[in-house]
């Protein structure tokens, strides 16, 4: 189980990384039922941080990391993420707290996530 966690956070930090030049620092997730939940940490670039200082910055920021990622997900799911949690991919819920830089998503699945319990923190 900690291995498919672990190939999980991969697969959503390299697309993040690819969507907006940075992936999250560390990731913790969850498996429960139909759902993996995601905490990601350390997401902002220095450039959306100064963006990010100025109250129509911080709109922009925050429609760029949720609203897009969104989308992008609305469009397909990346790569290999359905066969690696054997569900198919329904939605995705995010947001992100700009000040502290924690982003949370939360994946839905058309079924329950066979697991054997277990958590993991990704760091790189």
């Amino acid at each position: 189980m900690l291995k498919r966690i672990h190939d999980f956070n991969d697969i959503i930090r390299k697309l993040r990384k690819d969507l907006f030049g940075k992936g999250p620092e560390r990731i913790h997730t969850v498996f429960v039922d139909n759902m993996i939940i995601s905490t990601l940490y350390g997401n902002l670039t220095p450039t959306e941080k100064f963006i990010a200082s100025t109250p129509e910055g911080k709109e922009m920021i925050h429609a760029a990391r949720t609203r897009m990622i969104q989308d992008v997900y609305q469009k397909a799911p990346p790569d290999g993420m359905e066969e690696l949690v054997g569900a198919k991919f329904v939605h995705l819920f995010s947001d992100i707290k700009l000040e502290e830089d924690i982003a949370i998503s939360v994946f839905l699945f058309d079924r329950q996530i066979e697991h054997k319990g277990g958590k993991v923190d990704g760091t790189r």
